[in-house]
């Protein structure tokens, strides 16, 4: 039996086979693409046309050239008018009246009266000069026809011809009747040419003075980048500054604003001018628009500086030739003069070019030192060239502590005393214990003699916000970091500077992103020099400068991070700072790290021999006699008092309360025992050698056996 399948869904596949149906596709016809009409071909032809550069550079060009004559006849017609009135007077006395200065104001009023009395003399000799022409005319020829008479006579008695009485008279007449008909030649030419030469007088006039919109003028001249400045141009960058007094005072002043600017002197790679500012303007009005400003004089914000001289109302501004302070600077005196010595007493370091393109050179004697700035900035470079310069001065004594320690100061081992390099917490007791150290010497020297001279003993702190925030306390529980009057470096370097300078024991620091936690006001306040690098906002300018130095005009809060690397604000009477200003922007020279280690060869050849000491972990296990061989260093021999002072600074707990006793209890039976030299105890570097090399032998044979 057949079951029949009743299949519920239609088949969606089509069949396939003999039996497949044949399907026909058909394909509709295009629809048909209406014609662009004519109106619209000519519209998008026409737009392109006008749109095109070469006709729009055309269209400006005429619009230009067309625009220089109108520019060029209304600057013809205001000099007449100014020659011809008192309109340039009047405008030059509203120019003194807004600027405050009456006595300027009278004095081109008595001139302007001179100008009209002298006007209303000519105005009047007009009255009469008519007559006085006819009868100047009348007598001219009469006396001009009688002196041709008696020449004809002359000429008439010489050739025995009464004709040649006239002839004089003759020449004249045709010579007169030559010119008339060269003036009835040239005179209808003239008629048609002379309009043509009046306006090409008036293009010259107004292309000259570019009296055209900016939109019409070249591209060149339409940027005015970098072009030279011009009293006009620093009155209307000043007139567009945004300030409305300034404003309506130039304003008021007409073309006479110029008479607020001084001489506009050439200054390094720049200019310089003194602005007197009108009545009601202060001068930090101006100096808080000068990023405006400088845009307005087509330059850069750090190509425009603003400082405050001596005169009363009056700013002073620098202004960069565009593009010149980023240009590299030369090489230092110390990498290229290996003669150079240093002078620490009455000798100035080196330190780069003021903005004018001048050296910029540091007295360095009996001033405390503060640089700071934002991280990777030059600080290091800029505090390590100074100490070099210093270092070839054999009489100054370093003690130093960098508190970063990748090696920045390494070249200064065996020409400082002392050199603790490293980040921790350790490194920052050692650091602290040497700045205390410094403290007793300095009190020792205080209590010497009165007149007694002491060569300079520079204690050198880097990274010194590390210092200062360091948390760890000593065992009274006293904390090495802060601003307390128990923190113990904060109080080593108040006592330095407070009395420090007077013994010739200084500190200089660097600092990172100064703040109150890690650059406390006291201490900050204390340093003689005060320089800073590129910084974040204005409160760290005055944490860094003071003041007196940033509302005098010093905004190392300008400088560009990274751009402006190595540029200093310097705030100090060590250095020549122009008169009336509170800082000098210096650009220091940079020297690397290969060429401060040549400088410091130079330095440890001028030396008898200084004996470094490092920074040494606590709990280290000690070798005495490998300790004193390290202190004693390269000298031929040292006094036994200072390697127990030596050896105390290497390591305190281990040595702290060594006597001589001690010392010669170690030495005894080595070969190396302390001996008298000119009647003094003390140790040879020669025999501690060989002492040591006894030990190594004995100890490889030992091993051996």
């Amino acid at each position: 039996m057949t079951e029949n399948v009743i299949h519920l869904h239609k088949p969606t596949d089509p069949p396939t086979g003999e039996n497949a149906p044949t399907v026909l596709t058909v394909v509709p016809d295009p629809a048909p693409v209406a014609p662009v009409p004519l109106w619209v071909r000519s519209g998008r032809a026409i737009k392109t046309a006008v749109t095109h550069e070469r006709t729009t550079t055309t269209a400006r060009a005429v619009a230009r050239h067309s625009l220089y004559v109108a520019g060029g006849a209304r600057i013809a017609a205001r000099r007449t008018w100014d020659g011809r009135t008192t309109a340039r007077y009047e405008r030059y006395m509203r120019a003194a009246e807004a600027a405050g200065n009456m006595e300027a104001a009278a004095e081109w009023e008595e001139r302007a009266q001179r100008f009209r009395d002298a006007r209303h003399r000519r105005r009047m000799d007009l009255l009469h000069s008519p007559v006085d022409a006819a009868k100047g005319a009348l007598v001219g020829t009469g006396m001009g026809i009688g002196g041709l008479v008696a020449l004809g006579v002359v000429l008439a008695i010489a050739n025995k011809d009464v004709s040649d009485v006239i002839t004089p008279i003759a020449a004249v007449i045709e010579f007169i009747a030559l010119m008339i008909r060269i003036v009835q030649i040239v005179w209808g030419p003239a008629l048609t040419i002379g309009p043509f030469l009046a306006l090409l007088a008036l293009w010259a006039v107004g292309s000259k003075q570019h009296a055209a919109p900016a939109w019409a003028l070249p591209a060149n001249t339409r940027s005015s980048e970098g072009e030279p400045i011009t009293p006009s141009i620093v009155v209307k960058a000043l007139r567009d500054l945004g300030v409305a007094p300034l404003r309506g005072a130039i304003k008021e002043m007409g073309d006479a604003g110029a008479s607020m600017l001084g001489p506009i002197r050439i200054a390094g790679c720049g200019v310089e001018v003194d602005v007197t500012l009108p009545s009601g303007v202060s001068t930090n009005e101006v100096q808080k628009r000068r990023r405006k400003l400088a845009e307005n004089l087509t330059r850069h914000e750090h190509e425009v500086f603003i400082t405050i001289p001596q005169a009363a109302r009056t700013v002073r501004l620098w202004i960069a030739d565009s593009g010149a302070l980023d240009e590299p600077i030369g090489p230092s005196p110390l990498v290229t003069d290996d003669t150079l010595k240093a002078d620490y007493a009455k000798g100035r370091a080196p330190w780069g070019q003021d903005l004018r393109g001048d050296a910029a050179s540091l007295s360095l004697y009996q001033r405390h030192l503060l640089i700071t700035g934002l991280s990777n900035q030059g600080k290091t470079a800029a505090l390590r060239a100074l100490a070099l310069w210093l270092s070839l001065d054999r009489s100054v004594e370093f003690w130093m502590g960098d508190l970063k320690g990748v090696g920045d100061w390494a070249m200064f081992d065996g020409l400082a005393t002392k050199l603790i390099q490293g980040p921790t917490d350790d490194h920052v007791i050692q650091v602290t214990e040497m700045l205390e150290d410094a403290v007793e010497e300095m009190n020792r020297r205080l209590q010497a003699p009165p007149g007694t001279e002491f060569p300079l003993l520079l204690a050198v702190v880097d990274e010194a916000q590390v210092a200062f925030m360091c948390p760890v306390k000593d065992e009274e529980k006293r904390p090495y970091g802060g601003s307390s009057s128990t923190s113990r470096y904060f109080m080593a370097a108040r006592k330095i500077h407070n009395q420090g300078r007077a013994v010739n024991v200084l500190l200089w620091q660097g600092t990172q992103d100064p703040t109150d936690q890690n650059l406390p006001k006291l201490v900050r306040e204390g340093a003689h020099t005060r320089a800073s690098l590129a910084l974040g906002t204005e409160a760290q300018a005055r944490m860094a400068l003071g003041d007196k130095a940033v509302d005098g005009g010093a905004a190392p809060n300008l400088l560009r991070p990274g751009l402006d690397k190595g540029t200093l604000v310097i705030a100090s009477d060590g250095i020549e700072i122009p008169k009336g200003q509170s800082s000098i922007t210096v650009r220091t020279h940079y020297i690397s790290t290969d060429d401060a280690k040549e400088i410091a060869a130079r330095a440890r050849a001028l030396r008898d021999g200084v004996t470094t000491l490092h920074v040494i972990e606590r709990g280290e296990e000690r070798d005495p006699l490998a300790d004193i061989a390290s202190v004693v260093g390269t000298a031929a021999r040292v006094r036994t008092m200072d390697v127990l002072t030596r050896l105390t600074a290497v390591n305190a707990d281990a040595y702290g309360k060594w006597s001589f006793i001690d010392l010669k209890r170690v030495l005894d039976g080595t070969g190396a025992e302390p001996y008298k030299s000119d009647g003094v105890m003390v140790i040879g570097r020669d025999r501690l050698a060989r002492a040591l090399a006894n030990r190594d032998d004995e100890g490889s044979a030992s091993a051996d056996g």
